[in-house]
């Protein structure tokens, strides 16, 4: 059992804290120095950068499985409390976006399970030159997967 997914999970969930509690810092700080009685209007700017920063985070991170681990023959993946296990025979579509941040392997299921059709996670950083590279994780599991649908029809 190899872990495919990226060590660094924690970072996702600690980010929009972070985030928000700058956020809530700077309110706070304006607040108590009486900018919003001078200019009631600067409420506006965080709230819309809450609303902005809340929407994106759960576009780019909100999708993202805790963990997938290769099992040989199926993925096991972990999401919070639960997990699934799912035959590579069951992935019809592996796709790397390697312009997004963080990176992205997104398998598509021939049948819906626990997390639905399809399921994101983040692959373990690589440090490369090439911005063009392929993602070995990702192309050996774009190989394995067809072998696997190839062999059980």
């Amino acid at each position: 059992m190899k872990k495919i997914s990226t060590p660094y999970t924690f970072s996702f969930k600690i980010f929009p804290f972070l985030f928000f509690g700058f956020l809530v810092v700077i309110f706070s700080l304006m607040l108590m120095a009486g900018a919003l009685k001078e200019t009631p209007m600067l409420v506006v700017v965080p709230c819309a950068m809450a609303a902005i920063g809340y929407f994106l985070m759960k576009m780019v991170l909100g999708n993202l499985v805790d963990e997938v681990y290769d099992c040989d023959d199926f993925l096991l993946v972990r999401k919070g409390g639960a997990e699934e296990r799912i035959p590579l025979s069951d992935i019809i579509n592996v796709n790397f976006a390697m312009n997004q941040r963080p990176a992205r392997i997104t398998l598509t299921l021939a049948s819906p399970g626990k997390f639905g059709r399809e399921i994101s996670f983040s692959p373990p950083p690589e440090i490369h030159l090439n911005p063009f590279l392929r993602n070995e994780i990702a192309e050996e599991l774009i190989a394995r997967a067809h072998k696997a649908r190839s062999e059980h029809h």
